[in-house]
């Protein structure tokens, strides 16, 4: 007997949803999404069944199955998000997102590569700063609550290890910790 994977039924038309924080957007093959507002965390799990996150995305951001070469495949929404299917026939109106999407992952992939770990923090804080982030009076806020061990998940290290390099980089006078969000210093 087969196995048959059994998706839920979307129109063939552009379908705008809304999704709790914690919900999971439902990933297909031949479906992408395009987020309208919130943030969500794309994700998969290595052989060992710890989670390896793949991005974040967040208004404006194309995601999907589809995008990446990898299963399992995971959308987690870490806040409410608004987001529209895009079924495979709409694809070709979202070329700039599914462009964008390609372009920051290859970001990221660049970050973690990055041989000393305060270098990938560092890196890490001004990609999240550009991709999320707002001026305020001393800099960019990043606007997105992420902890330690979320930080550490994604550039490969351990949460102790986040907390001390957090620690040096604001002794440095790089960022400034405000209340659970960083403000990244202007650099110049």
């Amino acid at each position: 007997m087969a196995l048959t994977t059994e998706f839920p039924s979307f129109p063939q038309k552009l379908t705008r949803l809304p999704f709790s924080r914690n919900d999971c957007i439902p990933a297909r093959p031949d479906l992408l999404w395009f987020v309208e507002w919130g943030i969500v965390r794309t994700l998969t799990w290595n052989e060992e069944g710890t989670s390896v996150i793949l991005g974040y995305w967040g208004a404006g951001d194309v995601v999907g199955q589809p995008l990446s070469g990898v299963y399992p495949y995971q959308m987690e929404c870490l806040t409410s998000v608004e987001a529209t299917s895009i079924p495979s026939e709409q694809w070709y109106r979202f070329l700039d997102g599914i462009i964008a999407h390609s372009k920051a992952t290859e970001e990221l992939f660049s970050i973690i590569r990055s041989e000393r770990v305060y270098n990938r923090l560092d890196k890490l804080l001004i990609w999240l700063g550009n991709k999320f982030g707002r001026s305020v009076g001393q800099g960019i806020l990043i606007d997105l609550r992420l902890t330690h061990q979320n930080i550490a998940e994604l550039i490969g290290t351990t949460r102790v290890t986040v907390t001390k390099l957090l620690k040096e980089l604001e002794e440095e006078g790089k960022i400034i910790r405000q209340q659970r969000h960083y403000i990244i210093l202007c650099r110049g």
